[in-house]
């Protein structure tokens, strides 16, 4: 092989996608546009909706039905390898509406195979971090105070360090997922580019990803509080409003607009 298709590959390997910088209420627009794809494709939207719908509220049954939290974790694991690929079909959706084309559920079930290799390579990498936290928590669980009823003052260290090593990790994971499922299931790149790309636009947005991470928090919590019955319209919202953040936030060739 020559020296020249060497380096080329290897420069192709890992880089860094450029990034526009945006307002920090642009997630706003972001939701605007996301509720005009649920409007464009309620069908689609409805059929998404349920399945992510009935993920979390299986777990919830469990938990209620065996009486034990020891469900949770192999079935938030379940939902960490499907949860992306799902997610891509709903992206999918946004981005036939954004080319003028009529989405269907079979063109979006195809995109979940688009780049298996990034998709399936990016749940595993989530799996592990989330591994990696029940471990960290169940270290820190030690520092929790030998006593019944223990004060505040007992239980600082133990919420401390579980506040500062859960916030590092939340932070993590948001950074390296905002953009890398879109950029692998767009551009077919592999995972440590689209990775390094999603954590180079968090930072160079920050205040409007803080807002978007918000948003993302509240709504989550709005579904949960409404017994997952809300995760029905708020996942496909979160789903359009994540690829229109990937169009607004990752550079292309062409400019881009889809209003």
């Amino acid at each position: 092989m020559p020296a020249s298709s060497s380096m080329n590959k290897n420069h192709e390997f890992a880089r860094c996608l450029e990034s526009s910088q945006i307002s920090a209420s642009a997630p706003f627009h972001w939701l605007a546009l996301a509720f005009k794809d649920i409007a464009n494709a309620p069908i689609l939207s409805l059929v998404y909706g349920l399945v992510f719908t009935l993920i979390p509220a299986t777990i919830m049954y469990f938990v209620y039905q065996f009486d034990t939290h020891l469900v949770i974790l192999p079935a938030v694991v379940g939902f960490a390898l499907i949860g992306p690929a799902f997610a891509a079909g709903l992206y999918d959706v946004a981005w036939e509406l954004e080319k003028g084309h009529k989405p269907t559920l079979m063109h979006s079930l195809k995109s979940m195979f688009r780049n298996p290799a990034g998709e399936w390579g990016f749940a595993v990498l989530l799996m592990v971090i989330m591994i990696v936290w029940m471990r960290l928590a169940a270290l820190i669980h030690a520092l929790y105070p030998n006593v019944v009823n223990p004060s505040f003052e007992q239980l600082s260290a133990f919420l401390t360090l579980g506040s500062i090593v859960g916030g590092i990790l939340l932070v993590t994971v948001f950074a390296i997922s905002a953009f890398t499922p879109q950029i692998m299931m767009e551009r077919r790149v592999d995972i440590m580019t689209a990775v390094i790309s999603s954590m180079n636009a968090v930072k160079t947005n920050f205040a409007a990803m803080v807002v978007w991470a918000g948003i993302i928090l509240c709504l989550v919590f709005v579904g949960f509080i409404t017994g997952t019955a809300g995760f029905i319209v708020i996942m496909p919202l979160l789903s359009y409003a994540s690829w229109h953040a990937y169009i607004a936030v990752i550079k292309t060739k062409k400019p881009r607009g889809y209003e």
